[in-house]
């Protein structure tokens, strides 16, 4: 399983149920019990979860033990997080009745074991929450920032050794897994950057500038291409990101970024 930085995971998910909770909205989450969040990283949705399915118990699994600190210092005493696999949860079997998941499938080689394994500890309901990054689109203000961002995102999603396009593929995970009345709706998170910048766009600017951002995925443009290609795109992109610190400093910068994320749902048979 591919592991990631808190730093990555906050970037990534800032903001996503901020408006989309309706998405959210076959996991029945008023009735629930017992919930359990897979892969939880830093708890972004297991905070949605404990919020939304008032009364419930509300669990935490991941296998890295450093983003569950931050996920523990971030959820109230309600939530519990435990270490471990998402293919072997230290769950007993119908323990819960929603098992759900985000944005994990598509980091792991077999999805449909985990589906298994969300399927053995639920007796309900099973739920994951995949984006499809090969659809994801950038509109921006700087020109050569949409072209890079489709040129990188291309690479990225040849070269990685995981479907991480999956979004509502994960119909047939499910149905491998022997999950019944499958059902997806699509959601579309919009990251918009625009005046007055918060931090977190200084910082993503300026990783662009630096080329950064690029680097994080370094093995996997290099996988799709190739040592040169690679560093003729970095170049590239980081004379991008000096236009983008630029239109900032100009206040005269915008960016909207559209990520496409299929939320499953389930019931064991």
């Amino acid at each position: 399983m591919r592991r990631f930085s808190a730093e990555y995971l906050e970037h990534t998910r800032r903001g996503m149920w901020d408006d989309g909770r309706d998405a959210l909205a076959d996991l029945e989450l008023s009735s629930r019990e017992r919930v359990l969040d897979v892969g939880c990283g830093t708890g972004e949705l297991t905070r949605v979860l404990a919020a939304e399915a008032e009364g419930a118990s509300v669990y935490g699994v991941d296998a890295d033990r450093d983003l569950l600190a931050v996920a523990r210092d971030a959820s109230d005493d309600r939530t519990e997080f435990l270490a471990g696999d998402a293919t072997r949860l230290p769950v007993s079997d119908d323990a819960v009745d929603l098992a759900v998941c985000q944005a994990l499938l598509i980091n792991l080689p077999d999805p449909t074991a985990a589906v298994r394994e969300l399927a053995r500890v639920s007796n309900d309901l099973v739920a994951a929450v995949e984006p499809d990054n090969a659809d994801v689109r950038v509109a921006s203000t700087v020109d050569a920032e949409e072209r890079l961002e489709r040129e990188a995102r291309e690479a990225y999603v040849a070269g990685v050794d995981t479907d991480v396009a999956l979004g509502d593929r994960v119909r047939e995970a499910f149905d491998a897994a022997g999950v019944v009345d499958v059902r997806t709706r699509r959601y579309v998170h919009e990251k918009r950057t625009e005046p007055p910048y918060a931090e977190a766009a200084l910082r993503s600017a300026a990783r662009k500038a630096s080329g950064a951002g690029l680097a994080d995925h370094r093995d996997e443009l290099v996988a799709a291409t190739s040592e040169r290609a690679y560093d003729d795109l970095r170049g590239r992109w980081r004379e991008m990101g000096r236009e983008v610190a630029a239109a900032i400093d100009a206040g005269e910068y915008e960016r909207v970024e559209y990520v496409p994320f299929d939320v499953t749902v389930g019931r064991v048979n």
